[in-house]
Formats: structure tokens, sequence, C-alpha cells
């Protein structure tokens, strides 16, 4: 049976289609009402929920503030500190069929660094986020930047397709298509009211006990 997320205030604001659902809908109410689909493009808190139940990270921080893997297999770092290869893991998948490929995640983070306060640090000593093929992209820095998987895994760095993370950092993304454990249904979403979220059948869990942001989602 489908799992159904239910982010509301008033559970009599409900859609009728949601109402009637088979599956029984798990509600919860958020500090706050969803009025944002774009955890790039804001810091509310509830946006950045609503972007770890939609979209994906690359690494991830677990409880004791380690990062790990998450949708990269792992990756290589140059002697000199200063390129660093990801490789995804093979199999990922975004809600609307695509697969997700390098192109997606180099431009998910070059929007990322446009706005956040770490990416933009990171940023700044960046040279190139080339894509090397379709499982691997690479960052080639001016110099050293140690907290590189922190940023990655613990500042909200999500992975979006292409043509969404073209979207300026300045403008509010119009789809929230991830490849993280629920899709958005924006058929369901009344701003600021009440938002919905089906649980992602071909999503890709890695195959470790869950810890914090890392884990097995």
């Amino acid at each position: 049976m489908r799992r159904r997320t239910l982010l509301t205030a008033t559970p009599a604001l409900m859609t009728p289609s949601l109402a009637h659902a088979q599956a029984k809908p798990l509600r919860y109410i958020p500090n706050a009402s969803l009025s944002a689909i774009d955890p790039i493009w804001t810091t509310a808190l509830v946006a950045g929920i609503h972007g770890y139940m939609v979209f994906d990270t690359l690494y991830g921080l677990d409880h004791t503030g380690q990062t790990h893997p998450q949708m990269c297999s792992g990756h290589e770092v140059s002697a000199d500190g200063l390129t660093w290869t990801f490789t995804l893991r093979d199999g990922l998948m975004f809600h609307d069929g695509e697969k997700v490929l390098a192109k997606d995640c180099a431009q998910s983070v070059r929007r990322w660094c446009s706005r956040d306060s770490f990416g933009q640090a990171m940023i700044a000593v960046t040279n190139e986020i080339e894509v090397l093929d379709d499982r691997r992209f690479r960052i080639r820095l001016k110099k050293p930047f140690s907290q590189m998987l922190y940023g990655l895994g613990a500042r909200g760095c999500f992975m979006m397709p292409e043509r969404t993370a073209k979207t300026p950092g300045t403008e509010q993304i119009k789809e929230a298509i991830g490849s993280g454990p629920f899709r958005f249904l924006p058929e369901a979403w009344v701003s600021g009211v009440s938002a919905a979220y089906t649980k992602f059948d071909k999503y890709l869990p890695r195959q470790e006990q869950p810890s914090f942001l890392a884990g097995g989602k």
C-alpha cells in the first residue's frame, strides 16, 4: 500500500482525494506551513525538511558529525588536495523516471554555491566544476578546501535535474522533482496550508543503518 505524509495545520482542509485515499495518511504539523518548495532559494526550516524528503544529497552527516557517501559511491582526492573526483552510485533515478547523471549534480552544486554561505566560500576557491561522464564529475580547486564533504553533506546541497538546477539561485524553482524517498504531490499542495507526499517506489536507499542525514532512508 502507498504511504502518504501530509503536512497540515488543519486536517479539515484536506483535499477530497487525500481524505478518501485507501492508505491511511500519516499527518504531522511542522513548525510552519510550506509556502516555498525550493530549499536552495529559502533557508526556512520547513523548506529544508521538504528538501530532505524530496531530494537527496551527495553525502550525508551522521549523528556523530562524520560524513558518509549518500548518492555517491565514493570520491578521490589528488595528493595536493586540489582535485576532487566524485562518482555516483548506479541506478539512481529522479521521480520523473529520468536517470540521475553527473551533469545534474554538477549543476546542482553550482546553484547551491550561489546561495549557501558555505557554498559561496567553496566556490570562491574553485577553478572549475566539470562533468567527466554520466557518473563522474570533478571539482578543481585553487587551494585546498578541507571541509568539502561537510559542505556537500550537511548544508542542504540537494541534487536536482539539470534543467531545474539551471534556475538562477535568486529565482524559485517551478517543480519539486528530486531522487529522494518521497515524491511531492503538487496537485495536493495548498501554499501556506498543507502539502502531501507519497513514497517513491524506485528510490534506491543505501544498505546501511540510518543515522541522522546519512545511511539508508
